[in-house]
């Protein structure tokens, strides 16, 4: 009879990937020297597992559906982005730049919560002291708001048990541990283990778990992309200037990923802005310079008026150069050269730098015809009428098509004091304007020549 003995599996504990035997290179990741020797448990282990009360295989017409039940955070603008509020049994993970707001903004809302359900905001990288001096400092105090400052994986889910709070908060991932994935925190291992075991907990028990991420230089969250797989939302926290701070999705399970969140940041923590319309614009007198353009731009459900900034001078080199990090570089690329083809205007000889004002990232396909605006007047010296905006799409044939949603854009503008505008052919019904009749272009020529012989 054979002896028996302990299997060893050989794991990277860069990124998690096995092997029978050891390796100098991980084939996974790349890293020399990253594999470690574990032993394999003599039985296979149950795992918990996100739906373990029903492991049976089910027919899809036998299974019952739940009302989904939300709950307020208690600040409107983060229920927007949440799509109306926190899902029971889900799990949000939120990442951001360091010192941008993460945990301010997560105190206030455990605060909220708090008023009606326990709270359990869990720290691995600051003391009791710390996170009290800090909620002081907001204003915050409750009873129902329990810290607890701890990062082993073992004991969270001990007190889970024992306090069954219907809000976790977990922050940060990154000090994430348990002696069953090594000693060191912050490890692929780690990262998943620690994450999977804190959602299972919450789908379970119907709570509502947040997950606080540190992100890379890139902007991107640390750590594994399973984790963003493994959560019902994904949303990242963003500066736009000084102290203004956007909230945005890029996963909803529960909801759309086209909302935004604004808050201002104060001493008394993040303050909600109801009405941003005319956040981003600058505050003139007299005529706007050349290369300014506005444009009425939709983000989720708002409209937001923005200036469009544009700059071109002679390229230094043999090449020119784009440069605009708040509008795609591949667009404005584009629509100049959609220029030069229909208008005969050069700009292959010319450096062109793109801002937006607030520092307002635009994706929207809508302000292709301001942004065109914007760089042909920067091109020529010649001014944009201040009271005029533009909206619309540029194909590559020099055609402006027509963009949705032009009502909303057009009460926003009106809202704000300008008294013209320039639409594309074929656009929705504008009856509703009470300003001067709309000038109608078909394509980047009319549009040109309509926009820049009208009178200032």
């Amino acid at each position: 009879m054979a002896k028996s003995r302990n299997k060893t599996v050989f794991s990277c504990s860069s990124c998690g990937h096995e092997e029978p035997k050891w390796l100098g290179r991980c084939p996974g990741c790349g890293e020399w020297n990253s594999f470690k020797e574990k032993s394999l448990p003599s039985a296979p282990q149950t795992p918990s597992g996100f739906y373990a009360e029903s492991p049976e295989p089910q027919k899809l017409s036998s299974i019952v559906l739940k009302d989904v039940t939300r709950r307020s955070t208690g600040i409107p603008e983060a229920d927007q982005v949440l799509g109306g509020g926190l899902v029971e049994g889900s799990a949000v993970l939120l990442g951001g730049e360091p010192g941008i707001g993460k945990s301010t903004l997560m105190l206030q809302i455990a605060l909220m919560a708090a008023q009606d359900q326990e709270v359990l905001y869990i720290s691995g990288e600051e003391s009791p002291r710390q996170i009290k001096l800090r909620a002081e400092r907001l204003g915050i105090n409750s009873d129902k708001l329990i810290l607890y400052c701890e990062s082993r994986v073992e004991e969270i889910l001990t007190t889970l048990e024992q306090r069954r709070p219907g809000l976790v908060i977990m922050d940060s991932i990154q000090t994430i541990q348990s002696p069953s994935q090594g000693m060191v925190p912050g490890t692929v291992n780690q990262l998943k283990y620690g994450c999977f075991e804190l959602i299972n907990w919450v789908r379970r028990r119907d709570a509502v778990l947040f997950l606080i991420a540190h992100v890379t230089k890139d902007g991107a969250i640390a750590g594994p992309k399973v984790i963003e797989h493994m959560v019902d939302t994904v949303l990242y926290f963003d500066h736009s200037g000084n102290e203004l701070r956007v909230l945005r999705a890029t996963k909803n399970r529960f909801g759309s990923v086209d909302e935004i969140g604004l808050f201002q940041m104060s001493a008394m923590g993040l303050i909600q802005i109801g009405h941003p319309e005319g956040l981003f614009l600058e505050s003139r007198e007299g005529d706007l310079p050349p290369g300014i353009s506005v444009a009425p731009v939709f983000e989720g459900s708002r409209v937001l008026l923005v200036e469009i900034q544009s700059l071109t001078v002679a390229a230094k080199g043999a090449v020119s150069r784009i440069f605009s990090d708040r509008v795609e570089s591949s667009r404005v690329s584009r629509v100049a050269a959609i220029m030069e083809k229909h208008l005969g205007i050069k700009f292959s000889d010319q450096d062109i730098y793109i801002n937006v004002a607030g520092g307002m990232k635009i994706a929207e396909i809508g302000m292709e015809l301001p942004l065109a605006l914007a760089i042909y007047s920067a091109r020529t010296g010649i001014q944009i009428p201040s009271d005029l905006i533009a909206f619309g799409e540029m194909s590559l044939t020099g055609e402006i098509r027509p963009v949705a949603q032009l009502r909303r854009r057009l009460k926003a503008a009106e809202e704000m004091g300008f008294k013209r505008i320039l639409i594309p052919e074929k656009s929705e019904e504008t009856r509703d304007w009470t300003g001067a009749p709309p000038i109608i272009a078909g394509d980047i020529k009319d549009a040109i020549r309509k926009v820049f012989s009208a009178p200032q």
